[in-house]
């Protein structure tokens, strides 16, 4: 069977038992500051789990999409080396939300293995959960029996609870699973070890393949369980390593998803996979993490220096970074692999090909940075060589290696390999200090310390009413309290809330909670997690019990919805001037600012951000009512013309807003007519990344501001030229006089360059029989590099030329070194390393070339003091 009727055959044999087919949610995680990334399958099922949205199917069954570049199940730096480890990965499963439970989740995985993969029944085996006294946790015993029915009882492994206990995290759902592996090694191999103690031993081909996970407790703050008031069955089974056990592969790689990619790889290289080791491993790593980056990009993730998009820069990096060391790639290549995956993978996942032009502009712009930086780095680090050398170190500091990592994306292997070949070494222990004192820093920034959650009420569902009024009667249903930076708040849920929570790049509500003796509780700001709002605040009332009032800053959030409204006429009006490639790429819409991204790969011109500015005001004086259409049928919307836009989940129902032609699926809150929005101004256009620009802009009164601000700047120019009533004309005149100055100034430096060379060839001295200037003039340092390549061009005899000033104007100190070039290459003198040296008196630093350098610092009172180090290295004193 191919890779793909595989995952069909999964997806189909689970909708004869009664299961719902669900698209996979994207890659990249919205709306839930826990998770990056989508790492497992039950991800967008989560706020199901955790009882804060309806089970609309009790069962379910797809193919999902994940990331995982940590912890137990993956670790980056093992993608390629070995047969099974990935960045980007499917996961097949299937769930039951308080519908059945371990008996038909067992049955149902023996016979999709057995009857319609055909797997053989004896190289299966599966592992238990075996308890936990400490605990009062028993063995799963009810597993086990069930798994009798299919398997002799010796091969049904005991499993501990890192194996076999499944915890969504410190808190939160959680249970025994049954893990099923599977023996994919010879007959011959097999007869002499058997397959039972290879399990969960690391064996390459003695693999976990499915795991069934049997959510029945909830995990307290305090450690303690208690049983779920509705059971789950979440399985997840790993794609490429059941394609592998169906395909008769030793590799995941060797499987059809990944031999046309690693092929292709091969013929662009000139390299057949096989040949060697290393670029073997080099093409299983690009063509992993190829995968990755489109998946993400199309999602909605582009690289960046910050969080997500780090991530993905990473892997990028390290993917052309391996093409550049083991496949001698010096120039972009991976993007042109793209249509490869396209085919590979396109028709499941159509999200690669509506992105296909996105995805290859952004990974051709970021592997041609990044080439650009590797260079960088390998000056840097052959200036470090020649330094240890210098001073007879054979070992490059773990810190300097480090720093070489994370600002250039050097692994610790490349810098190895490197300094082997001039027979040095690094300091991994430093390097590694360096690097664990990193993680302890994004840690401690990260760390949230989370209570319990406490009951105030019988819990119900949550009801929104934001769209409709900005105040509410409500009563708290939960709440906990949360330590985060060394500050402490509290997460409130409420029974009813007109607070908008962020997302969609909307921000939350503030406001307050209004008790019945009218005292007032603020609410800072409103998040969503697990499609729950959450109210932050700093205090509690004093009487959770009772009822309160519930009110949003009205004056916020109406200029907040001044501002999301315009990025729909923004979005509409950039598509009519541009083109209708234009799509939304992100946005953040605040009370104070609205940033719009967009898809598009040329900068947008003044003359074009004029025209969308008209169209927007057009609409604006239109007045055009807002119409909103609530719970609409996905396919419906559609049909009304409402853009659905990659990387974003939708429901089977969801919410349509519309002025005049504008029609987008939206979640946040609009005013009621485009007319309140005032005026928009777009006060911004740049580049976010390849293919990607931003717009920001402001509405209201913050656009008047705007204006009165370029007024006034305006205004204030004109008072430079006296009010001139042609203020074009005077601003000409002033750079053309400017000019003519500039230009007599440079004749003037000119002539005094001239006298100063005169004077410096007039004054003869020697030592040694080698010419030396030296130069202690107050005289700008471009000159003096001037000066010295003058005088270098003018004399055929050996000459030392120094130069030490004083910057008037900053009081830091320069210094010149100049050398002919027959005393570099007859006494092996190097003026960059002679200067360095030197620069210490000066408390600076510099570098050139071994004929010419230049140094800067900070201590002027060091200048004789760094001139006698020159001069006493030279052997050249007086």
């Amino acid at each position: 069977m191919t890779s793909q009727e595989i995952r069909e055959s999964y997806k189909q044999f689970f909708h004869s038992k009664g299961h719902q087919i669900v698209p996979s949610a994207p890659m990249v995680i919205k709306g839930d500051p826990t998770l990056m990334f989508t790492n497992a399958g039950m991800n967008q099922f989560k706020d199901i789990i955790l009882g804060n949205a309806e089970i609309k199917y009790p069962r379910v069954t797809d193919s999902q999409k994940c990331l995982r570049v940590s912890g137990k199940h993956n670790d980056l730096e093992e993608v390629g080396h070995d047969t099974y480890h990935h960045t980007m990965f499917e996961m097949l499963g299937n769930w039951s939300f308080g519908d059945y439970f371990k008996h038909e989740a067992i049955d149902w995985a023996w016979e999709y293995l057995t009857e319609v993969l055909k797997l053989p029944k004896d190289r299966l085996y599966v592992t238990v959960f075996e308890g936990a006294p400490d605990e009062g946790l028993e063995r799963d015993d009810e597993a086990a029996g069930f798994w009798e029915k299919h398997l002799p009882a010796e091969r049904i492994i005991n499993g501990n609870k890192h194996d076999n206990f499944w915890e969504m995290g410190d808190q939160g759902p959680c249970g025994p699973c049954s893990e099923i592996h599977v023996d994919i090694r010879p007959d011959e191999e097999r007869a002499q070890v058997d397959g039972l103690s290879l399990v969960n031993q690391g064996h390459p081909q003695v693999i976990e393949i499915w795991n069934l996970v049997f959510m029945q407790y909830n995990r307290k703050a305090d450690g303690s369980l208690e049983p779920l008031p509705k059971r789950v069955i979440d399985t997840g089974m790993g794609f490429e390593r059941l394609c592998m056990a169906i395909q008769g592969k030793t590799s995941n790689y060797d499987t059809d998803i990944f031999t046309p990619m690693i092929q292709s790889i091969a013929t662009l290289t000139g390299i057949e996979y096989g040949a060697a080791k290393e670029s073997d491993v080099a093409m299983r790593v690009i063509a992993d993490h190829i995968r990755t980056i489109a998946f993400a990009i199309t999602d909605g993730q582009l690289p960046s220096n910050a969080k997500a998009g780090y991530v993905i820069r990473r892997i990028l990096r390290r993917a052309v970074r391996y093409g550049y060391t083991f496949l001698g790639r010096r120039e972009a290549f991976m993007y042109s692999l793209l249509p490869v995956l396209i085919q590979t993978m396109g028709e499941a996942y159509p999200e690669l090909v509506a992105g296909r032009e996105l995805i290859e502009k952004v990974m051709r712009e970021e592997e041609e940075s990044f080439l650009r930086t590797l260079e960088t780095g390998i000056r840097l680090l052959d200036k470090q060589i020649e330094e240890c050398q210098r001073q007879g170190q054979q070992v490059l500091d773990g810190q300097a290696a480090f720093v070489l990592y994370d600002t250039y994306g050097f692994p610790l292997d490349l810098t190895a390999l490197i300094l082997s070949e001039q027979g040095m070494t690094v300091d991994e222990q430093g390097f590694d200090a360096a690097m664990q004192q990193q993680k302890e820093r994004a840690r401690n920034a990260a760390a949230i310390d989370a209570g319990d959650w406490i009951s105030v009420h019988d819990e119900a569902a949550v009801r929104f009413v934001g769209y409709d009024q900005l105040e509410t009667t409500t009563e708290i249903l939960r709440y906990r309290q949360v330590k985060q930076k060394g500050q402490e708040y509290y997460q409130v849920v409420l029974s009813e809330t007109p607070f908008y929570a962020e997302m969609g790049g909307q921000v939350g509500d503030r406001g307050a909670l209004i008790a019945s003796d009218g005292t007032r509780y603020a609410i800072f700001d409103t998040k969503r997690e697990n499609n729950l709002a959450i109210h932050l605040m700093k205090q509690l009332p004093a009487e959770l019990e009772g009822s309160f009032r519930a009110v949003v800053d009205a004056e916020r959030r109406h200029r907040i919805e001044a501002n999301h409204s315009a990025t729909h006429l923004l979005h509409e009006a950039l598509r009519e001037v541009l083109g209708s490639h234009v799509e939304q790429k992100g946005s953040f819409v605040s009370d104070e600012v609205l940033r719009f991204d967009f898809a598009h790969f040329a900068k947008v011109e003044p003359e074009q951000l004029r025209a969308v500015e008209r169209l927007v005001a057009e609409r604006v004086r239109a007045c055009l009512p807002l119409q909103e259409y609530r719970e609409v049928p996905i396919e419906e919307a559609r049909q009304m013309g409402a853009m659905a836009l990659f990387g974003e989940k939708y429901g089977d129902h969801v919410r349509v807003i519309r002025f005049g032609s504008s029609t987008e699926f939206c979640g946040g809150t609009h005013v009621a007519s485009t007319g309140v929005i005032g005026t928009v101004r777009i006060t911004s256009e740049s580049s976010v990344a390849a293919g990607v620009r931003r717009i920001e802009a402001v509405t209201g009164a913050a656009a008047e501001d705007y204006l009165y601000a370029q007024e006034d700047l305006l205004q204030s120019i004109r008072g430079l030229f006296n009010n001139s009533p042609q203020l074009m004309t005077a601003i000409q005149k002033m750079f053309e006089e400017n000019s003519e100055l500039a230009r007599q100034v440079g004749d003037y430096v000119k002539q005094q360059l001239l006298e100063v060379k005169r004077r410096l060839l007039e004054k003869r001295h020697e030592v040694g029989g080698i010419r030396l200037f030296l130069l202690r003039q107050d005289v700008p340092s471009e000159i003096i590099k001037d000066l010295a390549f003058q005088i270098a061009g003018e004399l055929s005899e050996p000459f030392v030329f120094i130069g030490a000033q004083e910057d008037k104007t900053s009081g830091k100190p320069n210094l010149t070194l100049m050398l002919s070039k027959d005393l570099v290459e007859s006494r092996g003198w190097n003026a960059a390393q002679l200067l360095r040296a030197a620069a210490k008196h000066i408390q600076g630093g510099g570098g050139g070339q071994p004929h010419f350098a230049t140094a800067g610092g900070k201590n002027a009172d060091g200048l004789n003091a760094a001139v006698d180090q020159l001069l006493a290295d030279l052997g050249l004193q007086a």
